[in-house]
């Protein structure tokens, strides 16, 4: 069901837990499937520079959520923003149709950090 760069995030995700001090945190949940992502951002000069993510979910939401991270260190939150499902699945290669939602949840966790952030 899952290729092998999915299970690989699943297994051995980079980006588990909580950034020390962190300037952003965003949180998002699916009531339909039950999948609940934090995560949490330093930026510094407007760049992200550390991202890690507490994922309560299945094999795709854990994946999905280590690849935003991985997709988001490095870039401006502008840039990090405009990360997109499409972005998510390309970069794992291919998401069964029925765990789509999963990149969906792992973006708007990103994205409501974002959006609190630029609110402070």
């Amino acid at each position: 069901m899952y290729n092998e760069k999915v299970m690989d995030h699943f297994r051995n995700p980079k980006y588990v837990g909580e950034v020390e001090n962190a300037d952003a945190r965003g949180k998002v949940g699916n009531p339909t499937c039950g999948d609940i992502m934090e995560v949490t951002l330093k930026i510094v000069d407007n760049i992200i520079k550390d991202m890690k993510v507490k994922t309560f979910g299945c094999v795709a939401a854990i994946a999905t959520s280590d690849v935003v991270c991985e997709l988001a260190i490095g870039k401006t939150i502008d840039e990090a923003e405009k990360i997109t499902k499409d972005d998510v699945i390309k970069e794992l290669g291919d998401l069964p149709p029925a765990k789509v939602h999963c990149s969906v949840l792992a973006q708007e966790a990103l994205k409501d950090a974002i959006d609190k952030y630029k609110s402070k």
